[in-house]
């Protein structure tokens, strides 16, 4: 073999190492890819990801060990390439659609040879069929981090027979493009693919991988076999590619959609989360039924969400002694600000983290279908965009440090918060948080906690209260009651000082505000439970700051309650 020019050398080794350092960023974005797409599904975000990226690095390893097999490095990393390349751009798109054949195939079985729903055929052969399918991103996220790992050693053999002897720093050369190229490829996840949709994601990640197996055909070509071969399979994957950009996100909602009982009418990602509206048609003289789901999961019902939301709001309302000053943590749907502006407040200061959600809620004109938009301005009716309204786009956890800071009080807080389904959602139910929304309470006021299901998931329940309780309220006291879309469901109230909450509500004759659907022995009959309902309250754990302890004990519970399904359901 001719020895290559110094020139020449320099040359491959830039080309080497940059082409290295890209391709450990690519690594690195698609372990993220997989593992928030395993969260999502799998609806264990935190534990989700952290077994993903622990899979993906042990398969990385044995990827490493396999390379030695690999007689011609220069051969190798071009089927390399392309092979990651196919797999990082489709295998979220394959996932989809096993996901939706398994969860499917069960009511296509029943249809066809008309089963009533209670023996449709879910269990045995079917449950395990969607097991597998629900738990294959870690499947693809084994395959995709063998071949990753494989990338390093055919890099440093490619590099050493160019030069043709052994290079002394040759790992660690290697070892640093891959460490600098991975802290480039997270900064480029976090700064620029978390916004955008998964599918564009993962074809703009791929697209890097089919650049390099081009680059080398195009500088390694005496050294290939089989090169038209190589030449037209990276043209169809190119092809391919650029198709899964297009199109990947509208399948991938189509599949998603096959999910959902009712019709998917407008679904859309934010940088936070997946939203989803469905639309239920009831007849030719009624009102189609509207459904908000955010990642899957149902967050209010038009049939039923004045249920909901008059027990939220008009308990803690009623029992305040004023109404002037009003904070609400969440509700970006503005619904529960809706029920808050019935009693005349002079000022609602609202809280929530995604800006893109507000902007639905409160301008859906601009961005729903023009019947979606006017269901939507009908259920809130406008709540966010009235003049003693103050909207804030933030982190409710950093954000009433700037409220206490400006020494503000409020006459009653509502903490209309999802379910803590995430580990970000933890820390807004833990003691530092219920203890610092104390300090902007009024003393005569209530605050009022959306707290999940009492029977679905009776320990986070139990739970939020006593976390509460930790914050020392004086008085902190839990209700519930049937809600048609989510079952038995559940909420706390608290004072600060003064009659209990349920006292204050047994002075009054009648609500202050008509409610037209909740009465007060309705809500007075709320405060009951079930004989024994907590005899082991004391065993229950109180959610502390960086505990994580409530999202466990929630996760636990509707995994248990729900199965394979809890990513689609309620």
């Amino acid at each position: 073999m001719k020895k290559a020019t110094k020139q020449q050398l320099i040359f491959n080794d830039v080309l080497l190492i940059l082409t290295m350092a890209v391709l450990a960023g690519c690594g690195l974005i698609y372990e993220y890819l997989l593992s928030h797409y395993a969260g999502r599904v799998l609806g264990v975000m935190e534990s989700a990801i952290y077994a993903m990226i622990g899979l993906m690095i042990v398969s990385m390893g044995l990827g490493a060990f396999a390379a030695r097999k690999i007689t011609c490095a220069f051969n190798g990393f071009v089927w390399l390439e392309l092979i990651i390349a196919f797999l990082g751009t489709s295998a979220i798109l394959i996932i989809a659609c096993l996901i939706a054949a398994t969860q499917l195939l069960p009511q296509v079985l029943a249809d066809t040879f008309n089963l009533p729903p209670d023996i449709q055929p879910r269990g045995g052969f079917f449950k395990q069929l969607s097991f597998l399918a629900i738990n294959s991103p870690y499947f693809f996220g084994l395959l995709l981090g063998f071949f990753i790992g494989m990338e390093i050693p055919l890099i440093a053999k490619i590099r050493e027979q160019i030069h043709q002897k052994h290079l002394a720093n040759n790992l660690g050369t290697i070892y640093g493009a891959d460490y600098i190229g991975a802290g480039i490829g997270a900064a480029i996840w976090v700064l620029v693919l978390l916004s955008i949709d998964i599918s564009k994601a993962s074809a703009l990640t791929a697209a890097l991988n089919l650049t390099a197996g081009f680059v080398f055909i195009f500088y390694y070509w005496q050294k290939l076999n089989w090169r038209k071969t190589l030449v037209s399979l990276h043209c169809v994957l190119a092809l391919i590619i650029v198709v899964i950009y297009q199109q990947g996100n509208g399948w991938m909602n189509q599949l998603s959609n096959l999910l959902y009982l009712d019709k998917v009418i407008y679904t859309d990602k934010t940088r936070y989360q997946q939203l989803t509206f469905t639309e239920r048609a009831m007849g030719l003289y009624q009102p189609s039924i509207i459904n908000f789901y955010l990642n899957g999961r149902l967050q209010f019902s038009s049939s039923d969400e004045h249920i909901y939301h008059s027990y939220l709001v008009a308990p803690a309302l009623a029992g305040s002694a004023r109404h002037d000053e009003i904070l609400i943590i969440g509700g970006g749907d503005g619904l529960a600000l809706r029920d808050v502006l019935k009693w005349q407040p002079q000022h609602v200061t609202l809280i929530d983290l995604d800006n893109e959600l507000l902007s639905i809620f409160q301008s859906p004109e601009k961005h729903l279908p023009n019947t979606l938009a006017q269901r939507i301005k009908q259920l809130n009716q406008q709540a966010l965009s009235a003049s003693n309204v103050e909207v804030i786009a933030s982190d409710a956890f950093l954000a009433i440090n700037q409220l206490i800071q400006q020494q503000k009080s409020f006459d009653s807080i509502i903490v209309d918060l999802p379910d803590p389904s995430h580990p970000d959602l933890n820390k807004l139910y833990s003691v530092n948080f219920y203890a610092r929304l104390k300090q902007l309470l009024a003393g005569d006021g209530l605050l009022a906690i959306q707290s999940t299901s009492p029977y679905h998931a009776k320990e986070a329940f139990i739970s939020i209260g006593n976390t509460v309780e930790a914050a020392e309220f004086k008085h902190v006291e839990q209700y519930h009651d049937n809600v048609p879309s989510f079952g038995e469901w559940g909420w706390t109230i608290a004072a600060k000082r003064g009659l209990s909450p349920s006292h204050r509500l047994k002075q009054l004759t009648q609500f202050p505000i008509e409610q037209s659907w909740l009465t007060l022995p309705m809500l007075l009959g709320s405060f009951e439970f079930a004989h024994g309902f907590y005899q082991d309250k004391k065993t229950v754990p109180i959610n502390y700051l960086g505990s994580h302890t409530l999202y466990q004990l929630h996760q636990k519970a509707w995994q248990d309650q729900q199965g394979l399904n809890s990513a689609y359901t309620q």
